[in-house]
């Protein structure tokens, strides 16, 4: 079974002087139970089918699996979505040492919102923290995209 080992961070100043890539990407969510999240994305013309299982050691690990699927099939599973789209520009920074980070910038309900992601290949792994990084937000499920979804960043931005 495959992993991911992930941190998330919130983002408090400008990262885009050190972007190299972006993508511009739509997800929904079939199911968003945090035990099982089943999230259809179409991102640069390519659609993808998404399983995420509950996350362990403190929210930075949990199971993954992704698998390409044609696009107009993307289309219409997202049709069976449970609640809201979730619609987003990411970044990419690189980190160092073959890492990089993943900063999304959410639009529609979620404006506003800005998360960093970096994927780590051991929970020990080190890395360098930018400036514009702000306070940590891992397993904070508020923070999820399936979270995002059916309780969007416009109803509670207030409290943070």
């Amino acid at each position: 079974m495959a992993h991911e080992i992930e941190l998330k961070f919130l983002v408090k100043g400008d990262f885009k002087p050190f972007v190299t890539k972006k993508s511009e990407i739509t997800q929904a969510y079939i199911s968003t139970d945090p035990n099982r999240t089943v999230r259809i994305r179409i991102s640069d013309g390519t659609g993808h089918i998404n399983i995420k299982g509950v996350a362990k050691i403190s929210g930075i690990m949990r199971f993954e699996w992704e698998k390409e699927i044609p696009l107009q099939d993307a289309k219409e599973l997202m049709e069976l979505r449970k609640s809201g789209l979730v619609e987003k520009t990411r970044y990419v920074i690189p980190a160092g040492k073959g890492l990089e980070f993943e900063v999304d910038e959410f639009h529609g309900d979620n404006e506003g919102l800005f998360i960093a992601e970096i994927e780590l290949p051991s929970a020990d792994t080190k890395f360098e923290k930018p400036a514009w990084l702000g306070n940590e937000v891992t397993g904070n499920s508020a923070f999820y995209s399936s979270e995002l979804s059916v309780n969007p960043y416009k109803n509670w931005k207030e409290m943070l």
